[in-house]
């Protein structure tokens, strides 16, 4: 079990972050804290320090910012990782965290499917680290830095829009549904629903399956594959 840190001033997205690990196997919130004073405690000096073993930080806080409590982190103990959750989009923050070490960089607002991937991402890199004992070949290596990559989203092609495709890439995250279901959801047409669902399957985003014991003719399922 891997147990989490959540630092955030926002009592309720305190609260939304801390519902999202819980709905996720392999994780576990064992503090909180709304500053980064209180982050650096937590993380240094309370009793539960040694049980973190990933930070979920917030960027922006009235008595600091996440670059000082990454930076106390960094120089106290380099075994607890780190994922940034933020609205800050500058280039120098993003650089900075990233040369301090944070596994991930997650934009504010994002849906539980966003978090959930990324976090599935951050257990795979975990998973690959620990079956890696002792010297670490070039294949490990390399299995253990692309386990945190996120895949670019395929080029659209004409005729579909970005915003309509995050709206099913997003849904198609939450579970398997057919091109009916899909457009039943998101108040489109079947025919529309299915391009976007055979997009994602031909870009290797989305899987297909045959769902029998309906009337009628079977129908194609699609499930997120990443």
């Amino acid at each position: 079990m891997i147990g989490v840190l959540i630092v955030d001033d926002d009592a309720l997205t305190l609260e939304l972050h801390r519902r999202y690990v819980e709905r996720l196997d392999g994780f576990e919130v064992v503090a909180e804290a709304t500053g980064a004073r209180a982050a650096v405690a937590a993380l240094l000096d309370s009793p539960r320090a040694p049980e973190i073993d990933l930070v979920l930080l917030d960027m922006t806080m009235p008595d600091g910012s996440g670059l000082d409590v990454l930076r106390h982190l960094r120089a106290h103990t380099g075994t607890v990782d780190v994922i940034a959750i933020t609205s800050v989009r500058e280039a120098d923050v993003v650089r900075q965290v990233i040369a301090l070490g944070a596994a991930q960089y997650l934009v504010k607002p994002f849906t539980f499917g966003d978090f959930q991937e990324r976090m599935r991402q951050y257990l795979r890199f975990r998973e690959q680290v620990m079956q890696s004992a002792g010297a670490a070949t070039q294949a490990e290596i390399d299995a253990m830095l692309g386990a945190l990559r996120t895949s670019p989203a395929p080029t659209l092609p004409k005729g579909l829009s970005a915003d309509t495709f995050d709206r099913v890439s997003a849904m198609l995250r939450t579970g398997p549904v057919s091109a009916r279901e899909a457009a039943d959801r998101l108040g489109m047409s079947r025919v529309a629903a299915r391009r976007y669902l055979e997009h994602l399957a031909d870009a290797g985003r989305a899987e297909r399956a045959q769902r029998y014991g309906t009337p009628g003719r079977p129908e194609t399922e699609y499930r997120w594959a990443r």
